[in-house]
């Protein structure tokens, strides 16, 4: 069943912020955990003030700033300002410290980085000192107000939303991050085939759970902005108030990932006879792969259609989505289609066209998919002469379309010559009752190549768990014996990165 919502259109961002202004100028277009709330024409109204304080600060088209802020109003407004002035952006996740943020900053060329002094016990302004030293990078903080002026002087608006205007950092797990550059319809493409995807309507009220800076909180306000509904925003995650602003507010999707839905299902649990987001509709998110068994526990538990993962990624932000009509053998088991303006293929790990069914590396190209990256050597080993971006990552793709992500190039295991898919033994560890978050890794051993090492977090509750009942249980499964495990270690928690993302280079350095 589609949406009834019309979505609205336009060029740039700045076009989607003025023609929602004129489509539903008193619709509310964000709320907060304080209870504030903005409109959309009054979020205009406010991104011109900002914009013109900018300007007034030095700030014009084609302009590099960075900025490092917390999910606020305030991050918001001064993305649709910037975006007013023709800037290039280069939001910068608050996890960030001096080396990543220095890194980030040299190589954009930014020349103005923006931060908010102080925050959660950590010194943004020194952090920025430290970052600075060396480069012509001049700081503003902001606490709590942004810079302000009068419209009247702005300059024109950009007219085209096929230039760079955003660059965003991977959150990769190891290296230094790549400066993925965007353009406004690159990204607009993405938040339109979610949209669509998801049926998202203007009665939806749609819940973020994750830093804003990150590329799925541009995703979530162009969105907002085609689409019109509300969106909630949370300054910090903390599960038991989240729950307490999402009941308040109504919230029907929330957005995330699978670390997400996990802590949530965790305070469901707390009350298992009382809904605690009673007009819950579904979980939205990528970015990491999801135990398929998570799905039916959300469906189970909290209602709804359960959790609509898909396959997102900071080079193309929806590469494929399943949507409420699929199937749950699709919502558990696959990571939905293709999206809008993606051509996605499976190759061979020989070279060649993978064959329905048989697994390979995944390229991509198309409308939603990046300009490339900042680093000329890392555009060159990533996109080819055809305009491919190469994922890195590995799946197959069935008869209907569906795909379905079994894990990374880099993190195939080869026993014996035998590839092994991490994610498979991942996926069925996740159910076992005893275990609350699992990660599977290759470790170097001179007869097999490489071994078979599980990482399991056990639940508070586990009476026990140790390697023979591992073995049972996967045997029970009746997987491949070359499959299973040579080797547990438990742990109390799992290493995750902001973005939910299993820190495998951490443990395989921990473990080896």
């Amino acid at each position: 069943m589609a949406s009834t919502t019309a979505l609205l259109e336009g060029s740039t961002f700045w076009d989607l912020v003025e023609g929602r202004a004129q489509a539903t100028p008193d619709a509310v277009m964000l709320v907060d955990e304080h209870d504030r709330t903005l409109r959309f024409a009054e979020f205009r109204d406010a991104a011109l003030r900002v914009a013109a304080g900018l300007h007034d600060l030095g700030v014009g088209p084609g302009s590099k700033v960075s900025y490092q802020l917390p999910t606020r109003f305030e991050t918001t407004l001064l993305m649709a300002a910037l975006a007013r002035l023709g800037a290039v952006q280069n939001p910068l996740v608050p996890m960030y410290r001096e080396a990543e943020i220095a890194f980030c900053l040299a190589q954009t060329g930014a020349e103005l980085l923006i931060t908010p002094g102080a925050w959660k016990e950590v010194d943004y302004a020194e952090l920025a000192a430290e970052a600075t030293r060396g480069l012509d990078t001049r700081v503003h903080h902001f606490a709590p107000d942004l810079p302000s002026g009068d419209p009247a002087a702005l300059p024109p608006p950009p007219a085209s939303g096929d230039e760079v205007r955003w660059i965003y950092y991977t959150s990769g797990t190891t290296g230094s991050p790549k400066g993925v550059l965007h353009s406004d319809a690159s990204v607009a493409t993405s938040s339109r085939g979610l949209a669509e995807r998801h049926q998202l309507h203007s009665g939806d009220v749609f819940g973020v759970a994750f830093p804003f800076t990150h590329v799925g909180g541009l995703m979530n306000l162009v969105s907002v902005l085609v689409v019109g509904h509300r969106l909630v925003l949370l300054e910090t995650f903390e599960p038991a108030a989240a729950v307490r602003v999402f009941a308040r507010e109504g919230v029907t999707i929330i957005g995330g990932g699978p670390v997400f839905y996990a802590a949530f299902l965790a305070e469901q649990r707390k009350q298992p006879d009382t809904p605690i987001l009673p007009n819950f509709r579904m979980f939205s998110g990528g970015g990491a792969p999801m135990p398929s068994e998570l799905h039916y526990e959300v469906q189970r538990e909290m209602g709804g259609r359960g959790c609509l993962h898909g396959f997102g990624m900071t080079e193309c932000g929806i590469v494929t989505s399943n949507d409420p009509d699929d199937s749950d053998e699709h919502l558990a088991h696959t990571d939905g289609r293709p999206g809008l303006g993606v051509e996605l293929q499976v190759q061979r790990f020989g070279g060649g066209t993978a064959a329905i069914g048989e697994e390979g590396p995944v390229r991509l190209r198309g409308a939603a998919v990046c300009k490339g990256y900042l680093d000329p050597a890392a555009h060159a080993e990533a996109f080819d002469a055809e305009g491919w971006f190469h994922t890195g990552d590995v799946g197959f793709r069935d008869a209907d379309g569906y795909v379905t992500l079994t894990g990374r190039v880099k993190d195939i295991i080869i026993r014996k010559g035998e590839n092994i898919s991490a994610n498979e033994i991942e996926d069925l560890l996740y159910a076992h009752p005893n275990v609350a978050d699992v990660a599977v890794i290759g470790l170097p051993d001179p007869a097999r190549g490489e071994l078979v090492c599980a990482v399991v977090a056990p639940t508070a509750d586990a009476a026990s768990f140790d390697f023979s009942e591992m073995v049972a249980y996967l045997r029970r499964a009746q997987i491949m014996p070359q499959k299973i495990p040579e080797r547990l270690e438990l742990v109390d928690a799992i290493p995750r990165n902001a973005t939910g993302k299993i820190l495998k280079q951490e443990l395989r350095d921990r473990f080896v």
